[in-house]
């Protein structure tokens, strides 16, 4: 059985080791005991939504990708395939104009192109 705290709890320990960071220095980012954001990763706590957006803010990671690496986790665990969304004319025409395809690296998500500047 997928369990919802296990899942984000390792998505974050992997967006905090991807950085180098220590839990100390998140913790403190956070503003949030180190031997709670340490349950929390180990997914023994519960994370609230302020608690969560609070931890992606000190790892610089939008807490929408944090939900959607979860999501993707959480669908591969239960035999879903997992379409991709960014629909094929969108990146060719971005590689047309010089852009470069490439995942996401974990650090920031800002972006030169207007058309991919945060939503509000």
């Amino acid at each position: 059985m997928v369990v919802l705290r296990r899942e984000i709890g390792d998505v974050l320990r992997d967006a905090r080791q991807r950085q180098g960071r220590t839990l100390r220095e998140v913790s403190s980012a956070a503003r949030v005991s180190l031997g709670y954001l340490s349950e929390v990763e180990r997914g023994q706590k519960e994370a609230s939504s302020e608690l969560l957006a609070s931890i992606c803010e000190a790892l610089d990671v939008p807490m929408s990708l944090v939900l959607r690496e979860v999501s993707d986790r959480i669908a591969v665990a239960e035999g879903l395939a997992i379409p991709d969304t960014i629909p094929a004319d969108f990146v060719a025409g971005l590689l047309a104009r010089g852009g470069e395809a490439r995942p996401w690296s974990g650090r920031g998500a800002t972006t030169e192109d207007p058309e991919l500047q945060p939503v509000g």
